[in-house]
């Protein structure tokens, strides 16, 4: 049998992705992402170095697919806000993950750092802002893009079977809300 290093590299991350999205970081156990990637578990070790930087490459890995999912037209942020929304709607373990880093490693990674960075200097040459200001508005757009997908079911509006009108609903609220903020803030 052949070993494909590249294949325990990728059920590694996918089992890691599963574990954090579902327990936390704290939560996670590298014994049941070892299982989970059916590997034994100081393949984390040899892969990863520790349990932290694996947290660390599954956001990347997540972060990365965002990125390249949802591209960003710095003149055009209210429909950025858009896309984020329904990526970040469509793929409830990125949420999670997301919520996880902030509670449990809310400091900010260099990689990340750098690609908000990127995407500020992105706004700063289209509306010739600060970069305070830059990064004040993205900041507002991930909140808004992320924010209706952290209300509760139960505090949405009462009788409101149609999920699909919901989201609609909620989707035009973002770009709405972005809207205003670009206006406010850049022009």
């Amino acid at each position: 049998m052949s070993y494909d290093s590249t294949a325990t590299r990728a059920r590694l991350l996918a089992a890691a992705h599963d574990e954090f999205a579902e327990k936390g970081f704290a939560g996670a156990r590298v014994d049941r992402i070892a299982s989970a990637a059916t590997v034994n578990k100081q393949a984390i070790y040899a892969y990863f170095g520790s349990k932290e930087a694996l947290f660390d490459a599954v956001l990347a890995q997540r972060y990365t697919v965002l990125a390249d999912a949802v591209p960003m037209d710095a003149r055009d942020l209210p429909a950025y806000a858009g896309a984020l929304f329904d990526e970040i709607t469509n793929d409830a373990g990125l949420q999670r993950l997301t919520l996880w880093k902030t509670l449990e490693r809310p400091e900010v990674f260099p990689e990340e750092a750098q690609a908000h960075r990127g995407k500020a200097q992105a706004v700063v040459d289209a509306y010739g802002v600060s970069a305070e200001t830059a990064m004040d508005a993205l900041m507002l757009v991930l909140a808004a893009a992320q924010a209706w997908n952290l209300t509760p079911p139960a505090v949405r509006t009462p009788g409101e079977q149609d999920e699909t009108a919901r989201r609609a609903r909620h989707r035009h609220a973002v770009v709405t809300a972005v809207a205003a903020i670009t206006a406010t803030l850049l022009e």
